[in-house]
């Protein structure tokens, strides 16, 4: 079927599509996803990723009465409400698969199983403490916006790098990802103080744990591990904050 769009309002449209794939803003849903609408959504994750680790910032930057433990609380339910838990439920069900003493074929069905288990329970908590404990820490208000946005883009290499292990899956939706368009999009972010740091070890973090997913699951990622790629970006890109303001 061809596609009668203009090419800004594909553009527009695939804009819109990432903005309510991976968020949870009050937009109006996407009446109809054809053919190449999501890699081309691709281009425009870092735009969530504005979106999210924005709010996050604004939480963190606003100047209210509040201890800091509170504080980093309120910003930790903000960054899951406006993603939707989508990359933490992500970061829960590979746990569960990832870990288990299985083979690949039993550990992609464990990935379908909607049920939590113990080694998904605590990564989880694992994950939330530590995310806690460095909004927290004394780094920069924007930071959690350098961390959204790397998350977002280095989550395309993994995504153009390995198959998808089920066709259905995001990744076989999203093999053609605009990497460069999505990189030129993140440049703002990452020109921040600090964030070729934060973004380095976010980098480092996806490709390693991207590999051994890979590993795990006979080759290919699904869209669990994309958000447990995120998670990790997110979670180094703020440690590297962390260290760098404890180092100085």
């Amino acid at each position: 079927m061809t596609d009668a769009r203009s090419p800004w309002k594909r553009q527009l449209q695939a804009a819109h599509l990432a903005l309510t794939f991976l968020t949870t803003l009050p937009l109006p849903h996407v009446r109809e996803v054809r053919e190449g609408d999501f890699a081309r959504a691709s281009a425009y994750y870092p735009l969530a990723g504005y979106a999210v680790g924005g709010l996050v910032a604004l939480l963190l930057w606003l100047p209210l009465p509040l201890p800091d433990g509170v504080r980093a609380a309120l910003a930790l339910a903000a960054w899951l409400a406006v993603t939707g838990m989508l990359h933490f439920d992500g970061l829960v069900d590979s746990a569960d698969a990832l870990l288990a003493m299985k083979s690949p074929a039993q550990r992609l069905d464990i990935l379908r199983d909607v049920h939590v288990g113990a080694f998904g329970l605590a990564t989880g908590v694992t994950a939330l403490l530590i995310l806690w404990s460095l909004l927290a820490a004394p780094i920069p208000a924007y930071a959690p916006l350098v961390a959204a946005v790397a998350g977002r883009l280095w989550v395309l290499l993994p995504m153009n790098l390995y198959p998808a292990a089920r066709q259905e899956s995001l990744g076989a939706r999203s093999r053609e990802g605009r990497w460069g368009a999505a990189l030129l999009l993140a440049l703002p972010a990452l020109l921040l103080p600090g964030a070729w740091l934060a973004a380095l070890a976010a980098l480092v973090g996806v490709l390693l744990v991207a590999r051994f997913a890979a590993g795990r699951l006979g080759g290919g990622l699904n869209g669990d591990v994309y958000g447990l790629l995120v998670v990790t970006a997110e979670l180094l890109a703020l440690g590297a904050y962390a260290w760098g303001r404890a180092g100085c």
